[in-house]
């Protein structure tokens, strides 16, 4: 079967197979910053934005997804340059081991997307479909709260 899907900005036509989930689509054709984790969507690893929302890719029929828009963490930076939550996971450390950072990243981007101004505990909750086991998640929460202090031209979020 064949579906048109744009990912990343490009609009691109893709075959697959019957059952085929959108992780098993985007890692065969390249798209490595999605990983495979849990298979079961308890991990976070493999979250995109579908249509601009967090999903785990592992349980998307890629079937599902035809006609529709994906962003992986791939397409988090324009033209090269870090988007403002890549670079302040980067500045606290939040990256770790770096298995689940592309996941974290598309949870938060998703966050900032409903809610520009999230408290500290809407981040931990924006951030809790995410299984990390290098840190106990304060790294990544200050991440995103530089992020917002950034974006708001240095005013605290």
């Amino acid at each position: 079967m064949n579906i048109e899907l744009t990912v990343n900005g490009v609009r691109r036509e893709f075959t697959i197979a019957p059952g085929e989930t959108l992780l098993e689509l985007l890692r065969r054709t390249g798209y490595k910053g999605v990983k495979k984790g849990c298979e079961a969507g308890d991990c976070g690893a493999c979250a995109v934005l579908l249509d601009g929302r967090a999903v785990n890719s592992c349980l998307v029929l890629a079937a599902k997804v035809d006609g529709h828009t994906v962003i992986t963490v791939e397409g988090l930076a324009d033209d090269g340059t870090l988007a403002p939550l890549q670079e302040a996971f980067l500045d606290t450390g939040a990256v770790q081991c770096g298995y689940c950072t592309p996941g974290m990243l598309i949870a938060a981007t998703d966050l900032l997307n409903r809610n520009p101004r999230p408290s500290e505990e809407e981040i931990k909750e924006g951030l809790s479909g995410n299984l990390c086991r290098c840190t106990g998640y304060v790294k990544q929460v200050e991440a995103v709260k530089l992020a917002l202090t950034r974006m708001n031209g240095g005013n605290d979020a």
